[in-house]
């Protein structure tokens, strides 16, 4: 998949929905998304036309219909924007925004034992594991 770039929030609306199922057609995301939005019609497609500017969405035309995929994959979406999100702060304690996130959300016992796992060195990618620090 390609390289994540820079969506906005009213972005992030049409792919959520391309990510949950794809290929769609226009009419469809404007069917998702009027029942979660108070968007017009017109104001989904110039999002999803962005979106294909942006090589986010890519498309397969079928006749008159185009069918929309999404080009990004949802997990490197959520990094480029944590990352964003890091840079903004600077040199500020992770520590306040991570605990700012998770009691923002109801987390599962599995979701919990993951993020220990991550804290723990677990879980991050190879070559990205943080390193201990001593106290």
């Amino acid at each position: 998949m390609a390289k994540a770039p820079k969506i906005t929030e009213a972005e992030w609306e049409v792919m959520m929905a391309l990510w949950a199922k794809s290929p769609l057609t226009a009419n469809d995301v404007v069917d998702i998304l009027s029942k979660k939005t108070h968007w017009q019609r017109e104001t989904i497609r110039t999002l999803i036309n962005r979106l294909v500017q942006k090589k986010a969405l890519g498309f397969k035309k079928d006749g008159r219909q185009y069918h929309y995929y999404p080009l990004v994959d949802q997990t490197a979406c959520i990094k480029a924007e944590t990352r964003s999100l890091l840079r903004r702060f600077g040199g500020a304690p992770v520590e306040p925004m991570l605990a700012a996130l998770v009691e923002e959300q109801q987390l599962s016992p599995d979701q919990i034992e993951r993020l220990k796992q991550i804290l723990a060195g677990e879980g991050a990618p190879q070559g990205r594991r943080h390193k201990k620090r001593d106290a």
